[in-house]
């Protein structure tokens, strides 16, 4: 293995969302001489970002307040709120709850705020190095140092090939996570310093989305369109978006609770047939699709917070879970929990004597807005869990209306890999044939998200035991990893799946470069790694927790357009 090179920092950030770049930006904002470096593994800032997205703009406000004058491109300011109920033929308008209330937000493209905030990084003198996957950690003594970064050229083998990079040597005083949801180094340090020790599990939803060109006498500029109900079954939580900006751009979404019950359930064809309900498939009329993306999303709110801090580092934004569930907004949450992150940091780096926790951080956040809006709404989730859709409406006005987000309880979540039945106990669930027009299969929808990996690396989907899935995940479940997945990257064949699966979204095509993983000759599991677009809901519903979503090669993975 050859010897790798170091390079040291002040402050490293691992991760090019908003929620690293508010820190990284914020750092430089506080104390301009410190040397801050952040790390992006997908191919350039933004490539990896997905969201709807509104954004409250709270966090920009405090972080750049005349960013108006400069703002993201495709930055539409948000106008009509409906909230709708969804039956299979009907749509009901229902009262906005406040929560929901998007007067002076703003539609975006995530994408495009995050190369704005990139751009605005380096012009700070930030060192921003995309396409270089963090991949393993450096501790020492038990204290975080850095990551190691940039690695390549690794053969399908585990040899170093003849492009072989060994990567660097990425050192800090202080390293800050800001990997989004289900991050693949957070979860390692979830588990070194116990950081879930004291909160409850991390309860996670799915989501997909499309953008579309529609023609422009059906579009309305800031429409912000969200529904509940069908297609989704009274004990499956989830919902729509659909946002309207630009002149002809409509942001079009679906969310799916991971902790559904039915094994039989596909997220990706259920947000397939939403698209067929007539008051969404009238939007949409006239229209094309151009682009498609996923990502699960942490859901757990309050109570599933981790500990934030550990020695030499930290973790904020998604990668440990702010997102504002009822508000279904993140960005803002996330943003300033990097800020706050930031000033923390600064303000040790000032000293003399560095402590290596920064507890100062979870003490500021606690006392920041960010803690008051996430235990004022932290039952509502949790409350559809328990009660399902009607009772988890009800005790959702019930908190709202009533208690105003200070009930004297706080519910509790389970973790979403608990929840499936078997598959002879559940309903079998028949969607339809995409017609390529308004629903669409999951290989074309791949292809829309310029997803690309290099072949001959070693698969970042991992079995830790082959031989569980044949007896769990066949036996038990028929396959669930082959439904879940919004990308065609699981598939059971063979004789003895064709036979069971005939009729359902399973098995589209195997791609290139596809493994063979587990299985016999009669049902074999098939993982095309290539299609994979990074949404981590294997890593999350796997039953047994057996699937292991590990970092592929920098600038691997989708490429979403600026519109996303």
């Amino acid at each position: 293995m050859s010897e790798r090179e170091s390079m040291e920092f002040d402050v490293l950030v691992v991760g090019g969302g908003p929620a690293g770049l508010a820190a990284a930006i914020r750092l430089k904002q506080v104390s301009p001489d410190l040397t801050v470096c952040l790390v992006e593994k997908g191919s350039e800032i933004g490539a990896h970002t997905l969201s709807g997205a509104v954004l409250e703009p709270r966090a920009l406000d405090e972080l750049f307040p005349d960013w108006r004058d400069d703002p993201p491109a495709l930055s539409t300011p948000a106008g009509d709120d409906r909230f709708m109920l969804l039956t299979a033929k009907r749509a009901f308008k229902l009262p906005t709850p406040p929560s929901m209330n998007n007067h002076g937000n703003y539609i975006v493209s995530l994408g495009n705020v995050a190369r704005w905030l990139g751009a605005k990084a380096e012009a700070l003198g930030i060192e921003i190095y995309p396409g270089f996957a963090a991949s393993d950690l450096v501790i020492e003594d038990g204290v975080v140092k850095g990551v190691v970064a940039g690695v390549m050229g690794i053969t399908k083998e585990g040899e170093e090939g003849p492009d072989y990079q060994p990567g660097m040597e990425l050192r800090a005083t202080y390293t800050i996570f800001a990997e989004g949801c289900r991050g693949s180094l957070t979860k390692r340090l979830f588990d070194i310093y116990d950081l879930r020790k004291d909160c409850q599990p991390q309860t996670f939803g799915l989501g997909m989305k499309e953008l579309w060109e529609i023609p422009k006498e059906k579009h309305t500029p800031g429409l912000v369109w969200h529904s509940t109900g069908w297609p989704l079954t009274s004990d499956t939580y989830g919902g729509s978006w659909l946002y309207m900006l630009g002149e002809n751009l409509v942001s079009i979404g679906f969310v799916v609770g991971l902790d559904y019950k039915n094994p039989w359930l596909s997220p990706f064809d259920e947000f397939q047939r939403f698209k067929t309900h007539p008051a969404v498939s009238k939007m949409l009329e006239g229209g094309k699709r151009i682009a498609y993306g996923a990502r699960a999303l942490n859901e757990g709110g309050a109570q599933s917070i981790p500990r934030l801090v550990f020695p030499g580092g930290m973790l904020v934004g998604d990668t440990a879970g702010f997102l504002n569930v009822p508000k279904i907004k993140g960005t803002h949450t996330a943003m300033k929990s990097g800020m706050v992150a930031a000033e923390a940091v600064a303000a040790a780096l000032a000293k003399e004597t560095r402590p290596e926790v920064l507890e100062s951080y979870p003490e500021a956040l606690r006392k920041s807005w960010v803690w008051e809006e996430l235990h004022s709404v932290r039952n509502i989730r949790p409350g559809f869990a328990k009660y399902g859709f009607w009772g988890g409406m009800a005790a959702a006005a019930l908190d709202t209306y009533v208690f105003r987000g200070k009930a004297p309880w706080t519910w509790v979540h389970h973790a979403d890999h608990e929840t499936l039945k078997p598959a002879s106990q559940a309903k079998r669930i028949t969607y339809p044939k995409p017609d390529g027009k308004l629903t669409f299969d999951r290989l074309s929808s791949v292809f829309l998200s310029n997803t690309n990996h290099e072949e001959n690396q070693p698969t970042h989907l991992v079995l830790k035991e082959p031989t569980r899935w044949k007896g769990v995940n066949w036996d038990q479940f028929r396959s669930p990893e082959s439904r879940y997945c919004p990308a065609a990257v699981y598939e059971a064949v063979g004789p003895e799946a064709e036979r069971e699966l005939r009729g359902t979204p399973d098995a589209e095509a195997t791609g290139a470069g596809a493994e063979v993983e587990a299985g016999d000759a009669a049902v074999r599991l098939v993982i095309n790694a290539q299609n994979c677009v990074h949404c981590k809901t294997c890593d999350i519903k796997d039953p047994t927790q057996n699937i292991d979503w590990r970092t592929p090669e920098g600038g691997g993975g989708p490429n979403y357009i600026g519109g996303m």
